[in-house]
């Protein structure tokens, strides 16, 4: 499998069982798409904000919910296979993505895995072993969050910092110098969230540095 990003905003996931993965499921889509839970019982305290419609479809009923909900990706998170079957078939006979949540390891083309994520503002990283250990993703993913800190704030800086740069009418080659220093100083990572006027101070003399051994 080769992993993607898509953007969900303004399109919607059809989520197929509301226990602990439906729900955990749900809050994940729910941070941007319009999300749909079909379940007879919402045993979770948080689906993400997403709408939960009590209902216990049957395999038959499967594409009138698609055609309900028009759905981006549809998940089957039931403890019923004929269920689950009948959402992965519908969602591949309708050219939409599809999660099994009940699968593990091997995957039928067309479908995805929702892989564990870290996130600091604009940066995401995503981990995934191709559904075989969940377990493994998680324990990536722990010491993956406390790599990351500041990245987001790093993704701000240096973006109003190509910005500032280009105004400068500095070359692409100076830029991409610039920019590399910045990312590269440990002394910029080490002033992120210190304030604005100290972190530009530091910026600046790296960037001087870096543009005069390039002269």
């Amino acid at each position: 499998m080769i992993p993607l990003y898509h953007d969900f905003t303004d399109e919607t996931v059809l989520v197929v069982g509301g226990g602990p993965v439906g729900a955990r499921k749900a809050r994940r889509f729910a941070r941007e798409a319009e999300v749909v839970v079909l379940s007879p019982e919402f045993p979770a305290d948080d689906y993400g904000g997403a709408e939960r419609v009590r209902a216990a479809p049957d395999p038959e009923d499967i594409p009138a919910w698609f055609d309900r909900t028009e759905p981006a990706l549809a998940v089957a998170a039931t403890s019923d296979d004929a269920v689950n079957e009948a959402v992965e078939s519908v969602a591949q006979e309708r050219d939409i993505l599809v999660n099994r949540a009940d699968h593990a390891g091997g995957r039928d083309p067309g479908s995805v895995v929702v892989p564990a994520t870290v996130r600091d503002g604009d940066v995401v990283v995503s981990i995934s072993t191709g559904g075989a250990s969940p377990a493994l993703s998680k324990e990536l993913r722990k010491r993956i969050e406390s790599e990351i800190e500041g990245a987001g704030e790093m993704a701000e800086l240096t973006a109003e910092l190509r910005a500032d740069l280009k105004a400068r009418d500095l070359s692409p080659a100076e830029r991409r110098t610039a920019v590399r220093a910045v990312v590269q100083s440990p002394q910029v990572w080490k002033d992120l969230g210190t304030g604005r006027f100290k972190r530009q101070r530091t910026v600046d003399a790296v960037i001087e540095a870096a543009l005069g051994d390039n002269k």
